[in-house]
């Protein structure tokens, strides 16, 4: 009858109908004025339907707020209730796999217009009008009306009558008018979804970017050390407790606090950083609490704190052992309380953010020293997590040089390099002060000077780099040879290291590598591995 609106049904992704949100569409400018426009002429209702004919957007228990006064005696009996419910569903059901208006009758003789809404080729349901009369039917309609107000109101269905013969006869002309208008509407609701489902795709692709990012998962490393903090980092992330990650420069501290941040319930909310090393004690003040205007000289206007930005979020102290002692009494407070008052104000605010803090001193030394609050110390270190130095998780180097080696050849849109041997031999016999950053800057240094080269060889190594290993000759990593003498060789240093760091704590050590205690005993012994004294077996 009139022209499909497959071209507008053009939304990101379909969308099921019980996601629609049919009471914002009545709330859009644009159809709200449709329907008055449409009332106001014909006296006929606009109304929703979803796929199985139930209506929506109308208050509960009513049926659609009819405007003429025949159609409200109607939709006020219970029969004609049922009747115009019966109605409303099987045009809805019938309009399934129909693409165009259509121009029917009710249950009491009336004439009614709906338009499909189709989102993707997805059927969502119907917009449609009733109540009118059309003017080529005009005579057999009145016939079918008076019929069935006879038997449904027989003591009122004279005055009823007189009530029909008021309402306007819509001319075929009118009739294409207001399927034109009714289909308006269809449009604009589709327009409204489109914006609503792109703006829903977007965050989505945002959430699942960031998730991804800084997914535990993405975090480089299968030794037993990681292994141990990333079980850790699922724990945390879910709790709102205040965490003190810890660990040398280059170890990704940060990275670590953008994981727990986007893996836990506030990763739709903000993550501001500040490093507290970067800012003296004044200007440290004024970023974490705000100031108000004039409050000292460069203070042209009021300006919010990161606790304040953060509020509902997360707020990252990275460098935070380098606070001044005065710092530390109003940031124990902030954290105690959560209230804090922005600098040269005397109003006290609050703030619900999570704090995450991270340094690379030792804050239990400093305590002692008595350059670090012991109160502050244990309100940060409610949940410790330690982030281990590169050369104590030396087998996740080979996993970390390829991640470099493939991002740097992503970054120049060409295929990923490899190391020679003996380029990785050095790389794993070298102690990596700088850690992860110095060892993601050594690959790019690598990448860059090696030019066409597939294979980088150890030429192309930092001096440093080259004279560390120079000066350590009990390198223990050597990846030519036979490989069961090469993994011995690992499997020895790894063990070895795992002792030392664990101070010959035999269970979990055994934990941390995944073995059996009775195993590790077994290659302790195997590898001369015992601690000086202590007698086979004897050991914790």
């Amino acid at each position: 009858m009139t022209k499909s609106n497959e071209g507008l049904a053009m939304a990101s992704s379909p969308v099921e109908s019980g996601a629609v949100k049919w009471d914002e569409f009545d709330k859009l400018h644009v159809i709200r004025s449709l329907r008055e426009l449409v009332g106001r002429w014909w006296k006929i209702q606009l109304n929703f339907t979803d796929t199985k004919g139930f209506l929506r957007g109308v208050p509960e228990g009513r049926f659609f707020n009819p405007l003429n006064s025949v159609c409200k005696a109607v939709t006020g009996d219970q029969k004609g209730f049922q009747g115009c419910l019966g109605t409303a569903r099987k045009t809805t059901v019938d309009a399934t796999n129909s693409k165009d208006s259509r121009l029917f009758k009710c249950h009491a003789g009336f004439s009614a217009i709906s338009v499909p809404i189709r989102v993707n080729n997805q059927y969502l349901g119907c917009v449609f009008g009733d109540g009118f009369i059309v003017e080529e039917t005009a005579a057999e309609q009145r016939v079918q009306i008076k019929s069935y107000l006879d038997r449904a109101f027989p003591g009122r269905a004279h005055e009823l009558m007189a009530d029909v013969d008021k309402l306007p006869v819509l001319s075929k002309k009118e009739v294409a008018y207001l399927t034109e208008l009714i289909e308006l509407v269809v449009d604009e609701m589709l327009r409204a979804n489109k914006v609503v489902a792109d703006s829903q795709k977007k965050v989505a692709e945002l959430r699942k970017e960031l998730g991804a990012r800084y997914g535990f998962d993405s975090m480089i490393g299968k030794s037993g050390v990681m292994q141990a903090m990333y079980r850790m980092l699922e724990r945390v992330a879910i709790s709102d407790a205040t965490v003190l990650i810890q660990g040398e420069n280059g170890t990704g501290k940060e990275l670590i606090a953008k994981a727990v941040h986007y893996n836990s319930q506030h990763r739709g909310t903000k993550f501001l950083v500040v490093n507290c090393g970067a800012f003296n004690e004044n200007l440290l003040e004024s970023e974490l609490f705000g100031h108000i205007k004039g409050s000292f000289t460069g203070a042209v206007r009021d300006k919010k704190g990161l606790f304040e930005e953060a509020d509902g979020g997360t707020l990252f102290l990275d460098e935070v052992g380098e606070m001044s002692m005065a710092m530390q009494v109003k940031m124990l407070r902030v954290l105690q309380e959560g209230t804090f008052t922005p600098v040269g104000s005397t109003q006290v605010r609050k703030s619900n953010a999570r704090v995450l803090a991270a340094t690379n001193r030792d804050l239990a030394a400093m305590v002692k020293q008595g350059t670090f609050r012991e109160d502050l110390f244990y309100r940060l270190n409610v949940i410790n997590v330690t982030v281990p130095p590169l050369r104590d998780r030396k087998e996740d180097i080979p996993l970390l040089v390829d991640h470099f080696l493939a991002a740097f050849g992503k970054q120049v849109n060409k295929p990923a390099k490899t190391l020679s041997v003996a380029c990785m031999e050095d790389l794993l016999n070298h102690e990596w002060p700088g850690n992860v950053r110095e060892l993601e800057n050594e690959i790019e240094r690598l990448c860059v000077l090696a030019g066409d080269d597939k294979e980088i060889s150890n030429d192309f190594l930092s001096p440093r780099i080259k004279d560390s290993v120079a000066k350590s000759p009990n390198a223990q990593y050597r990846l030519d040879g036979k490989l069961k003498d090469a993994l011995e060789d690992l499997e020895k240093e790894m063990i070895r290291q795992g002792l030392e760091r664990t101070r010959w704590n035999k269970s979990k050590l055994a934990k941390e590598l995944g073995i059996s205690r009775a195993g590790l005993i077994m290659k302790v012994e195997k590898y001369g591995l015992e601690k000086r004294g202590e007698r086979s077996g004897s050991a914790s």
